[in-house]
């Protein structure tokens, strides 16, 4: 590693492993592997690399490599099935891991939720490898008539009134839908927004909606926004929430989409261009990606949950059960992680929004202390950008979230780039990265989901 992570000595990129592993091979001599991800409507992405020969004193390797590669790439494109083909000793590690007892317990049963249907882990030989199937749809970019975009954080909700194109009104308003167990309180929130932007407007056409988790149909399938509401009540009055309060605003059109996914239109729209890889970083990380023709894939983009250290004793995920996950090196819980190496002691008892502020005004007064905290992250993004470049084309990378407010978002942006150039120079080339003025980064969102229904259609 050229550029350290100051505040993080152990931090071992996934990037910087995965290319020492292949040279590392290429001088062995390796065997073919492949790992295709299947998901709904027979789409199949299959990633192919090499390993060590089975049975050579390198099996553990092998298995921890592509452990972390099948997770990877599971949460990108997202999926019911992974399938190994090239390695039974490898293929059968990673079912056993799959199972409601194995290390991966809790990917298998995400993903079983999302694509309702079983998870299963299959072992074929290299030649069975299915092939490549993929499908894009256009997205977003209709500004007619009055709409409302709404941006639902873990933290805070961004509400904006848009008008042929033009937001004539924006907010935000603090709230704490992780912590709460009645969805009561998270529809009268949603719904007190979306009064608030219409009061704005002549009329509502449109409702588009930004959100984290994982939506099929604009129904609410997987959202830590609701992660206290009991599964009974979930499936009762959450899966169909936002459909019913756009009901609610007098039966409008309404479109949900990930705020990752969003991120990455807002960045679109504005570069006009395609191939952009949005990262949000807020409550969690959040990811999206608009392909070269400016339309999203179908993609799980669930970023938070990818590996970007490969270190074991990286900080562990609270949710998942899982260790150097991106969502603890870019979120608010990165900036937390990273204060007490810093010197920086935060009171207990506040919020981890408050958390972030606090490490935020000290930054802004000069504190060198909050400076080395930006500093880090920006050298967990480089390396993770490159890592991210595997499995996506990417011509620009743009962030956003709360995170990146302020100064610090410049220095995480300056601070990647440095790691691009000396690490991958071939990469820093290729990919541009940007971050938004001020109030496009805290709203831009909001404004990018208004676009989000066709109401031509």
């Amino acid at each position: 590693m050229k550029v350290k992570a100051i505040l993080d000595e152990q931090f071992l990129p996934m990037s910087v492993v995965y290319r020492d592993f292949e040279a590392e091979v290429a001088k062995a001599g390796g065997q073919d592997i492949a790992v295709s991800i299947e998901r709904n409507k027979g789409y199949v992405s299959t990633f192919k690399t090499k390993i060590f020969k089975d049975g050579v004193g390198k099996d553990e390797e092998n298995f921890k490599f592509i452990e972390r590669l099948a997770k990877s790439l599971l949460w990108v494109r997202g999926g019911y099935k992974i399938i190994i083909a090239g390695s039974a000793l490898v293929g059968e590690r990673l079912k056993s891991a799959y199972t409601p007892d194995g290390t991966r317990a809790f990917d298998a049963d995400f993903m079983s939720r999302v694509y309702e249907r079983p998870f299963e882990v299959e072992v074929v030989s290299y030649d069975k490898a299915p092939q490549t199937r993929e499908a894009s749809d256009p997205v977003g970019r209709h500004l007619d008539g009055c709409r409302i975009g709404f941006d639902a954080g873990g933290s805070d909700r961004k509400v904006s009134a848009v008008i042929d194109g033009q937001a004539v009104y924006s907010e935000e308003v603090v709230w704490f839908p992780k912590t709460n167990e009645d969805p009561q309180y998270h529809h009268d929130g949603i719904l007190a927004a979306m009064k608030s932007a219409a009061s704005h407007m002549p009329r509502v056409d449109a409702i588009g909606i930004s959100s984290a988790g994982v939506y099929v149909d604009n129904r609410i399938m997987v959202a830590s926004l609701f992660l206290k509401v009991p599964e009974d009540k979930f499936d009762k009055y959450v899966k169909d929430m936002y459909i019913d309060i756009a009901k609610e605003m007098g039966d409008v059109p309404v479109e949900v989409a990930n705020d990752g996914d969003v991120t990455a239109l807002a960045g679109a729209m504005d570069l006009d261009d395609g191939a952009v890889l949005g990262i949000a970083m807020g409550t969690s990380e959040a990811g999206g990606y608009v392909d070269s023709d400016g339309n999203i894939t179908g993609w799980l983009n669930e970023l938070a949950f990818v590996p970007v250290d490969y270190c074991e004793n990286a900080m562990v995920d609270e949710w998942s059960g899982d260790y150097g996950c991106g969502v603890k090196y870019f979120s608010q819980d990165a900036v937390i992680k990273l204060a007490p190496a810093a010197g920086i002691e935060l009171d207990a008892a506040l919020s981890p929004a408050e958390k972030l502020k606090v490490v935020q005004k000290l930054h802004e007064q000069g504190d060198e202390r909050a400076a080395k905290i930006f500093e880090t992250i920006g050298v967990y993004f480089g390396y993770a950008i490159a890592y991210y470049a595997l499995f996506y084309d990417i011509r620009h990378v743009l962030i956003l979230g709360r995170v990146t407010s302020g100064k610090g978002g410049d220095i995480v942006l300056a601070k990647s780039s440095e790691v691009l150039r000396e690490e991958f120079p071939d990469l820093a080339e290729k990919i541009q990265l940007h971050i938004p003025d001020e109030s496009s980064r805290r709203v831009g969102q909001s404004i990018a989901a208004a676009s989000l229904p066709n109401l031509g259609k």
